[in-house]
């Protein structure tokens, strides 16, 4: 019970930090945090198939994706192609 209270508390501080933090990557990185988190709480729930959707699509493949935006529009430092 307690367990699951706390992970609840961090998924409404993860979801605010999101949504005020300045940084596109640190927002990112928040993100990926929920959706591992709320994958933790789909299996609290009896949920696996969830719980492994959540994991893959919300960490994996959503995160890559922004990953690859924030590069695309230079907001992570890296190799340019000129």
């Amino acid at each position: 019970m307690l367990i699951e209270n706390l992970l609840l508390l961090f998924l409404i501080v993860c979801a605010v930090l999101v949504s005020v933090t300045k940084r596109l990557l640190r927002a990112v990185i928040i993100f990926m945090a929920y959706s591992i988190v709320m994958s933790v709480i789909w299996i609290f729930l009896e949920s696996p198939d969830l719980a492994i959707t959540e994991a893959a699509v919300g960490t994996g493949i959503t995160s890559i994706l922004f990953f690859l935006t924030l590069k695309k529009v230079h907001q992570i430092k890296g190799t340019h192609d000129e």
